[in-house]
């Protein structure tokens, strides 16, 4: 795979370096629905794969069946993922559960999520083959699994839904329900009080008030905010349009001083997020826009120094967790904040009852009923027998 000039940012290529004709042709038409240079370049790792896998059980790609699909969805159940260098300090720790955060590390097979999200990829590669081109292969070996219906179609469908698939992608692995990563109110000032300038400072506290995405809040310019309305301005991530967020006075007091720092601020239509160090990409030594890739450097140093596993995008759960949980706030308001296209999936993934709470209480309830069983049985008032109340409510006064 490399990275490619002109409309398709990346391209799958052979040996030789020359682009697959098949997915070129397909990563085009992708591209045209104004697709994303990170999804381009997420579809030509799963194409890749597929490719790579297509070469060792030698099958042509046009006479591929779901047998092939089968089996490489049981090979990637249980291989190792390559990777560019060995594990060093996360050699201990992968797969492994954080003791603070409580949170997976991410281990070297591949998710279940990788695994669905190659399915999808391959099955929609040859979907525009078999419906759209109608060149090339007769079926699509990813096909949906109807083995186990037996009812009508959309039998029981909610008319104010769009209409989905007819079934699930056959051989996709099932998921768990993840629950949303919050970040502790004490954790939290541990996390804030770890951090080295002020420009982590102003970026961290204004995620944990306005729950945007990172790739939406590096994507600010300097007229993005107004400062005395206290908002800034994102560039939705799937629809690309635009929305005003409330962010805290603490976020913009920290930004003022990190602007500050910089000596020389930004233009009106430059980002607002810049490197601290001058660095080298060919072109002499000048300030880089703070990308994604730097962003998780600044984690990486954060988690080693405090041993946990925190992302930026728990950032995004905490202030959506505070929220929900603010009575002020309806839960319309949360969606409008977090650009959910619905109303159901803000509910589905944050009116969850707190896990703590839950076990609090369930505490509480065991020990009142000990409680309860070492009191001394209470007197027998009088006019009543003993032995009479024994057989009437079995075992003794009460």
């Amino acid at each position: 795979m490399a990275r490619a000039e002109g409309l398709v940012p990346w391209l799958v290529v052979d040996d030789a370096g020359v682009p697959v004709a098949p997915i070129r042709r397909y990563l085009t038409d992708f591209v045209a629905g104004d697709t994303s240079g990170s999804s381009v370049r997420s579809y030509c790792y799963a194409l890749l794969r597929w490719w790579r896998w297509l070469r060792a059980v030698d099958v042509e790609w046009n006479k591929a069946t779901p047998a092939e699909v089968r089996d490489l969805v049981l090979w990637m159940k249980q291989a190792t993922k390559p990777r560019r260098s060995p594990r060093t300090t996360s050699a201990v720790t992968a797969g492994t559960i954080n003791p603070i955060t409580r949170k997976r590390y991410l281990g070297d097979r591949y998710e279940p999520r990788t695994i669905r999200h190659s399915n999808a990829v391959i099955r929609a590669f040859y979907e525009f083959w078999v419906q759209d081109v109608r060149e090339g292969p007769l079926i699509n070996p990813v096909q949906l699994d109807r083995r186990h219906r037996g009812r009508r179609p959309h039998a029981h469908h909610n008319p104010l839904e769009p209409f989905g698939p007819e079934g699930k992608i056959r051989y996709n692995p099932k998921l768990p329900k993840r629950r949303p990563r919050e970040i502790p109110d004490d954790r939290w000032n541990d996390v804030f009080a770890g951090l080295r300038s002020n420009r982590d400072r102003a970026l961290l506290a204004m995620d944990v008030s306005c729950a945007a995405r990172a790739t939406e809040l590096l994507g600010i310019r300097g007229v993005d905010v107004a400062w005395g309305d206290q908002l800034v301005r994102v560039i939705r991530k799937g629809t690309k349009a635009e929305q005003w967020l409330p962010v805290s006075a603490e976020s913009l007091v920290w930004l003022r001083l990190y602007l500050a720092d910089l000596g020389d601020p930004p233009a009106p239509d430059e980002p607002i997020w810049w490197t601290l160090r001058r660095r080298d990409h060919g072109d002499g030594l000048r300030r880089q826009p703070l990308d994604y890739e730097a962003l998780r450097a600044v984690w990486r140093r954060l988690n080693a120094a405090l041993g946990t596993n925190w992302t930026m995008h728990d950032l995004r759960h905490t202030a959506s967790l505070r929220m929900a949980r603010d009575r002020t706030l309806s839960m319309r308001d949360v969606q409008v904040i977090l650009g959910h296209a619905h109303l159901s999936t803000t509910a589905d993934v944050y009116t969850v009852e707190d896990e703590a709470k839950v076990l609090r209480r369930v505490l509480d309830h065991l020990a009142e009923r000990e409680q309860r069983a070492q009191k001394p049985p209470a007197p027998v008032a009088a006019g009543y027998a003993a032995a009479d109340l024994a057989i009437l409510f079995g075992g003794g006064p009460r």
